[in-house]
């Protein structure tokens, strides 16, 4: 499993690297409409929909999404830094930061169809109008974000394995310990002081540490109510479209609560790091 798992990690990695770099901005945002699609078509199976309702969900991911994108291109087009979607970045903040700690919480299931459809496209579309926007700014950057949560995960993964004990949240993700998370977070802080000595600047390096940590405890936020949602819905995977990892939603779960509020930090703060 492991090595399916690493297998399947490098292909994914080259792919988007690929994407990332050489892709023309049209072509992107093609992509990152078909992600947002893929998502909620597992989002769809998570969430229960009748087969009608997912297609119609599906429809209007499409002209959701590709309106948003369309008009995110426009304005980056004129400013990478422009701050027309900025409430839609704060909603995505204010979603995980109060709503899902109550559903972690309290481990009750959300039964209302308009309010799981709403929370899908809340999880999504902020993520891929954030990976556009980001990418617009310096792919570099949205690379290094990224790279947080791949590091992030990749050290609780092993941490947890390793010297896992106390287990996080028990009756949502049994396999996630506390001691994977302090694994997480110490090798996040070492990316950050790497990160920090590239960049040279005492006002950034300031800023960089605390973003970086913040958004490595959002995404263990995110990937705890992907499993929360998991095990309302009675399945172990969002999908099975990529060997060893499950679905597109098990491998983008961290950065839908994570990237949204970086390029907000980064809107806020205006400042490239």
């Amino acid at each position: 499993m492991l090595k399916t798992r690493i297998l399947t990690a490098a292909t994914l990695l080259f792919f988007f690297l690929a994407a990332l770099f050489y892709l023309s901005a049209i072509f992107w945002m093609v992509l990152l409409l078909a992600l947002a699609v893929a998502g909620s078509r597992e989002w769809s199976t998570l969430a229960k929909f009748s087969t009608p309702y997912t297609i119609a969900y599906l429809l209007l991911t499409v002209i959701l999404g590709g309106e948003l994108l369309f008009l995110l291109s426009e304005k980056v087009l004129a400013d990478p830094y422009s701050r027309s979607f900025l409430w839609l970045y704060a909603g995505s903040l204010a979603f995980w930061m109060l709503v899902v700690p109550f559903f972690l919480k309290s481990n009750r299931p959300l039964k209302n169809p308009v309010l799981l459809a709403l929370t899908g496209w809340l999880l999504l579309l902020p993520t891929c109008l954030a990976l556009y926007q980001l990418r617009a700014i310096n792919p570099l950057l949205l690379l290094g974000f990224m790279a947080t949560i791949w590091i992030s995960d990749t050290a609780a993964y092993f941490t947890g394995r390793a010297l896992g004990k106390h287990k996080l949240a028990p009756s949502i993700s049994p396999g996630k310990t506390w001691e994977g998370v302090a694994g997480a977070l110490v090798a996040v802080s070492i990316y950050a002081l790497a990160w920090s000595l590239v960049v040279g600047e005492e006002a950034r390096i300031t800023l960089l540490a605390p973003l970086l940590l913040v958004l490595a405890m959002m995404g263990i936020i995110g990937d705890l109510f992907e499993s929360l949602m998991k095990r309302h819905a009675g399945v172990k995977d969002s999908g099975n479209i990529l060997p060893g990892h499950g679905g597109i939603l098990d491998r983008i779960d961290a950065l839908t609560s994570t990237l949204p509020i970086a390029v907000l930090s980064l809107l806020f703060l205006q400042t490239q790091l």
